[in-house]
């Protein structure tokens, strides 16, 4: 199993069930947010699996790092160290399939992911698009939404979502180049943005003025 999901009795209920008859269990996760590793100690001891995943999640066995792989009865799931969403995340490439696990990597609906956890993560995110790039990918498989297919394209997708907020911090900056994320927040989102988005566009705000302010420097 992949990325178990939520801590939800009745969620952890129907996985014991899908798997009740497989002679081996094991889960993989691509990062430790509750949405995908909540129900990771609940499920793990009900099923009796050992759980594999980045350094740094809570309740991960057997630590992953690039370029391991993970044997299954359809083949091997090679880990893909793609920060951004977070510094650990890993994506798994099932190359048998030329298919991905996206995790939040990629979202199946829309063109953009959180990506404001940390400094440096706007040109993590930026770097791991590329490395996807490298793979021979025809199917995604993200935590949340349908597959996407035309992996190429959706990457395209993704990555000029973010180039174009990164040129609006670059145009909001000028004249205010000491300006503080929440100075700035009006003018790059003015009264656009839904009830209860503010908090996380501070912070992706914040994220894509680290990233341009960085690279001016350079």
């Amino acid at each position: 199993m992949i990325d178990p999901g939520p801590d939800v009795a009745d969620h952890v209920r129907a996985l014991v069930s899908a798997v009740r008859d497989a002679s081996e269990r094991m889960i993989v996760l691509t990062h430790g947010h509750r949405d995908h590793a909540g129900a990771t100690r609940e499920l793990a001891d009900a099923i009796g699996a050992a759980v594999w995943g980045p350094e740094g999640v809570e309740h991960v066995g057997h630590l992953l790092v690039d370029g391991d792989a993970v044997e299954t009865d359809e083949g091997q799931l090679v880990a893909v160290h793609t920060p951004g969403h977070t510094s650990n995340h890993l994506c798994f490439y099932w190359p048998e399939r030329r298919a991905l696990f996206a995790g939040d990597m990629l979202l199946g609906r829309g063109d953009t992911t959180w990506v404001a956890e940390y400094p440096g993560c706007v040109a993590d995110y930026f770097e791991s698009i590329e490395r996807l790039r490298e793979l021979d990918i025809s199917v995604a498989y993200p935590a949340h939404g349908p597959p996407l297919e035309n992996v190429a394209k959706v990457l395209d997708r993704f990555a000029r979502h973010r180039r174009i907020r990164v040129r609006q911090v670059e145009h909001a900056l000028i004249g205010h180049e000491d300006a503080t994320p929440e100075q700035l927040f009006e003018i790059v989102y003015g009264g656009s943005l839904p009830k209860g988005m503010e908090e996380p566009a501070r912070l992706s705000l914040a994220a894509l003025m680290e990233y341009v302010r960085g690279r001016d420097q350079t």
